[in-house]
């Protein structure tokens, strides 16, 4: 049975993008990049909204251009190796291989891809994430910190909701960007 994370890069005061929509304050290094390679290929579904997915498609055709260190590269093919299932009312379609479109979000049927896999699961974007932290599906929180404060945008919790965590890894990059994990508590 695979395990639901949630999983993103947020500025030190818990924004996954800032004010004004960008997140660039957020782009690992090569070093960091490699480890963030590595860390997915535990993934083999990937969770998304409409407008994550619509940053992350961007990975089905890196390939195509050149100029790329090795580890862009290597990110686009274990993203386009694993499912996506994307939740949208307003998407039409979807432009990856590999990919579902719902229409809702059903956290019976995210349980039932839970139980039925052996790889573990990532929901992305704190719109999404919140139906599945709501319903009891995450099983662990990984929030990579970077190194900014960046006072507001979207946040990465939502205001009304509380979460029992044990610290269960952390790791310090040389960016000066930190990784937390945590399993939430039953």
């Amino acid at each position: 049975m695979g395990k639901l994370l949630y999983s993103m890069a947020t500025s030190l005061d818990g924004y996954v993008v800032d004010a004004d929509g960008r997140y660039d304050w957020s782009e690992p290094d090569e070093e960091t990049h490699a480890f963030f390679n590595e860390y997915t290929s535990r993934f083999g579904t990937y969770l998304y909204g409409r407008r994550m997915y619509r940053e992350m498609v961007y990975w089905e055709t890196v390939d195509q251009e050149t100029g790329h260190p090795e580890v862009v590269y290597d990110f686009g093919r274990r993203w386009r190796a694993a499912d996506k299932v994307v939740y949208s009312t307003t998407l039409e379609d979807v432009s990856s291989a590999k990919t579902t479109l719902e229409r809702s979000f059903d956290p019976d049927a995210v349980r039932r891809l839970k139980d039925t896999t052996d790889l573990d699961m990532t929901i992305e974007g704190p719109t999404l994430a919140v139906h599945a932290l709501r319903a009891g599906l995450v099983d662990e929180i990984h929030q990579f910190l970077s190194p900014v404060i960046v006072g507001g945008g979207i946040s990465f919790f939502p205001d009304d909701l509380r979460i029992d965590l044990d610290l269960i890894d952390e790791r310090r990059f040389p960016t000066g960007m930190v990784m937390l994990q945590y399993r939430v508590r039953p």
